[in-house]
């Protein structure tokens, strides 16, 4: 693949086949960053799982501690008695039946996360072929089909992502926006590393996280020394312990 003048030079920078600490790894991000808006960082773990096995999917939630720089858009679906509830809690938007109708007729998408009350799942099931490539359909594994609507409306706006391994085993998840601190992207980076470790299938043989990379949205990929990152996962835990 060809790439333009800008990330070739930024890829200079640093040595692309080299794995780097996780700090160093997020310094190089910021360093090497080049776009004129604030990219998003993601990060990007191949698992050695098959997901086509469904005791070797990985999927979850994890709440970022710096959150993701993004305003997220919550639409919650719900029955009248909840939907007032939904707006106290500072959802986008609310209602019940009329809003999947709008979406399956007016092809309205102009939300990042869909959280629904478990009567709703006979309406919202009816966009399964909609939501579904989006990953944005309500599912009661990752807490987004419950009945306490305003719990589920304050995770999503504070900092809650989800995660979910795809056909390849791969992870995608933003860690944050590149104007963000170095300390800031290292502790969000962390907590989804230490969340997929907690998410790990007991039936996965084998080396289980084989690669991880961060990029900015058009910068290159910097890989992460997965042993330093489990590392740091460690040392984590033994912190809070402490404290």
């Amino acid at each position: 693949m060809k790439h333009g003048k800008k990330y070739n030079e930024a890829r200079k920078q640093y040595q692309h086949d080299k794995n780097y600490s996780l700090t160093e790894a997020v310094e190089l991000i910021r360093k090497i960053k080049y776009a004129k808006y604030d990219e998003t960082v993601n990060l990007t773990v191949s698992l050695g799982v098959n997901p086509k096995y469904p005791d070797q999917m990985v999927r979850g939630t994890v709440s970022l501690p710096h959150g993701t720089g993004k305003e997220i858009r919550v639409l919650v679906l719900a029955g009248i008695d909840k939907v007032k509830e939904a707006q106290d809690a500072g959802a986008d938007f609310s209602g019940g039946a009329e809003l999947v109708e709008k979406i399956q007729k007016e092809g309205w998408l102009d939300f990042d996360r869909v959280i629904a009350t478990p009567d709703m799942m006979k309406h919202v099931g009816k966009l399964g072929r909609v939501l579904g490539p989006r990953g944005l359909m309500p599912n009661p594994k990752v807490g987004t089909v419950t009945m306490n609507v305003a719990q589920a409306v304050k995770d999503a706006k504070t900092g809650q992502i989800e995660f979910k391994v795809d056909k390849q085993g791969i992870i995608h998840v933003p860690a944050g926006k590149a104007s963000f601190e170095a300390k800031q992207l290292f502790d969000n980076t962390l907590v989804v590393i230490n969340a997929l470790f907690r998410a790990k299938p007991s039936s996965a043989k084998g080396v289980y996280m084989k690669r991880i990379t961060l990029n900015s949205t058009h910068g290159p990929g910097v890989r992460v020394d997965v042993t330093l990152a489990r590392g740091d996962v460690e040392e984590g835990r033994r912190s809070q312990q402490l404290a």
